[in-house]
């Protein structure tokens, strides 16, 4: 099969894995604070770091190496973001990560990179990722921010009750087909429509009427 050499999209979970962040300043810290949203383990290396970064330090929520990154660095380590405006050491840490197999990305350079960071549109568990592959991150924050526009937030409440009807569906309904067709069904439904009216008690009457046409 021929190769396109795109990217291929995918979401982690990051809880509790242990990410290496190189590089202290501003940009190191966007992406100290974002791993920590998905409950990611960071280590900071770097000989100075924000003072943000220092208060995350004392909160008990990161580590800093106040250092400059040594290859042990590696050891026992998940992910790795590179940010720093050094292209020497972006390109040396990259190799080394390659060696080890550890996923890599460095920022602003794409060369050096396994994977980039897309900008990402949430409503709670509904995540639209856009990315360029690098190319033009400028593009990827206007269309974030188009959709941003689009999707409301009764989208997270849309999401958490088709979430909370398919355990039970898979349940009931054997038939695989039957069941396409009830998510079908679900999804082309007024539902959403009527979770924006605030009508909570009468979306869940809809899903069930839904669900019901397909019992015997």
């Amino acid at each position: 099969m021929k190769s396109n050499k795109h990217f291929y999209p995918i979401y982690i979970n990051l809880m509790d894995k242990p990410c290496l962040i190189v590089g202290g300043g501003t940009v190191a810290q966007r992406k100290v604070e974002s791993l920590l949203d998905y409950g990611a383990r960071v280590t900071v290396v770097s000989p100075v770091v924000t003072d943000s970064l220092s208060s995350f330090a004392t909160e008990g929520l990161i580590t800093i190496k106040p250092r400059k990154f040594v290859p042990d660095d590696l050891e026992v380590v998940f992910m790795v973001f590179i940010a720093t405006n050094d292209n020497e050491t972006n390109r040396f840490i990259a190799k080394l990560c390659a060696d080890k197999q550890i996923l890599v990305n460095a920022v602003d350079d794409p060369p050096n990179c396994d994977f980039y960071v897309p900008s990402i549109v949430r409503r709670g568990s509904l995540a639209l990722a856009i990315s360029t592959e690098g190319k033009s991150p400028m593009l990827a924050k206007l269309l974030r921010e188009e959709l941003e526009g689009y999707l409301v937030e009764e989208y997270a409440e849309y999401v958490d009750l088709l979430g909370e009807y398919r355990g039970s569906i898979k349940e009931e309904f054997s038939d695989i087909n039957i069941r396409k067709q009830i998510f079908h069904d679900l999804v082309h439904a007024d539902i959403f429509d009527i979770l924006k009216d605030g009508k909570r008690e009468r979306a869940r009457e809809r899903i069930e009427e839904c669900i019901s046409l397909w019992r015997d």
